[in-house]
């Protein structure tokens, strides 16, 4: 049985906010396809499993702010709940991520 593909938050909305999306061709990238230091986290691309320490990733087409404003929000999200399930006690915590974003 093959494993469980771990998808990028873009993928999972469907945004097309992703590399090789189409809004992102049309310069409408999300920030979390971008941050380049969070790349691995959680097994995603990028930040694409780690979008809520991202800001103003643009969740429903809207910049959603810092972290610390936007957190609440994204623990009610349908894909931090997957992201912390499928990863488990191995998911980063947003202390760790948020620490890996201060040292670029």
């Amino acid at each position: 049985m093959a494993p469980r593909q771990r998808l990028n938050c873009w993928e999972y909305q469907g945004c097309e906010r992703g590399p090789g999306g189409r809004r992102s061709a049309r310069g409408e990238q999300c920030p979390a396809s971008e941050t380049e230091p969070l790349n691995g986290s959680n097994g995603g691309t990028h930040a694409g499993r780690a979008c809520w320490v991202v800001t103003d990733t643009l969740c429903s087409g809207v910049a959603s702010g810092p972290y610390e404003r936007k957190i609440y929000e994204c623990r009610k999200c349908s894909f931090y709940a997957r992201v912390h399930v499928e990863q488990g006690l191995a998911a980063e915590s947003p202390d760790e991520l948020v620490g890996r974003l201060r040292c670029e």
